[in-house]
């Protein structure tokens, strides 16, 4: 049996089966530290619910709606929260996951636009084709997520780790990526002619050292002091992007053009394949 709390009094309203709650209306309901593991919560309403510190291991919200709900401290680990709709174009209305750990978490397809995802575990996630604009991945744990075909645009990724993640197809656009741990990524596509894209990105100061970025689009991109070293960027599009006093040790830069890229205080000579223009050469 499960408590339901009022939210604001704390007045218990009702015990109820936890095998009754798929497709329940539990909006704006107390439901912290509740015990909640591998309930069928798929298309359940939450909105505004208070599921602080609240275990939902392995639970199945698939469809839920968790606009503005609190899951900070929650442990999600293996939940299915595909196609759950949890953002919302009011930043105030998203919900938030502080701190949570959503490890193996499945969240593809969901709607995370503004989502608070901050010092959150969601190493091993799926995040495939999920919105998750404008979201907020300060300090979070991303490693080996996989996220193909996402909508990154506007996210904030700073100092998040992110090494070993699968972002094929994933656009980036004015995300920012300050000191980010991108090492090993692959930001590249699983389609001919596909590319990922992170044009206006800020990755200054990033690790993306050993990332495979073919074919990216990175237009007027900050990598200032930046780690590229032995990362892949073939045929990407650098057009204003800037790579001063980064480490571009054994960079692929075969088919960039880097006429309009800033270079200063970067040794391309330590770089493979990079065709520098002439009057760039004795640039220190």
């Amino acid at each position: 049996m499960i408590e339901i709390k009022k939210k604001g009094s704390g007045e218990v309203l009702a015990e109820i089966d936890a095998d009754t709650l798929a497709g329940a209306d539990l909006s704006e309901l107390i439901l912290e530290d509740a015990d909640l593991e591998n309930v069928d919560l798929s298309h359940a309403r939450l909105d505004f619910a208070d599921l602080n510190r609240a275990n939902l291991k392995n639970t199945n919200l698939q469809h839920a709606s968790l606009i503005g709900a609190h899951l900070n401290d929650a442990d999600l680990s293996g939940a299915d929260l595909s196609y759950a709709e949890m953002g919302s174009d009011n930043q105030a209305h998203a919900a938030m996951f502080l701190n949570s750990k959503l490890i193996h978490a499945n969240l593809s397809h969901a709607y995370l636009h503004w989502v608070d995802f901050r010092e959150a575990d969601l190493s091993q996630a799926i995040l495939s084709r999920a919105d998750v604009r404008h979201a907020i991945f300060y300090r979070s744990k991303l490693v080996e997520v996989v996220a193909n075909d996402c909508l990154f645009i506007r996210a904030n990724f700073r100092e998040a780790d992110l090494n070993h993640a699968d972002l094929k197809d994933c656009h980036f656009n004015d995300a920012n990526m300050i000191k980010a741990d991108l090492s090993f990524t692959n930001l590249s596509s699983r389609h001919d002619n596909g590319f990922s894209v992170i044009n206006s990105a800020n990755m200054e100061r990033a690790n993306l050292s050993h990332a495979n970025m073919n074919n990216i689009f990175a237009r007027s991109v900050n990598l200032h002091q930046a780690d590229l070293s032995h990362a892949n960027l073939q045929d990407a599009v650098m057009t204003g992007s800037v790579i001063s006093h980064a480490n571009v040790t054994d960079t692929n830069f075969k088919g960039v053009e880097l006429e309009t890229v800033t270079m200063m205080s970067s040794n391309f000579s330590n770089a493979l394949n990079a065709d520098i223009p002439e009057y760039k050469k004795n640039i220190k």
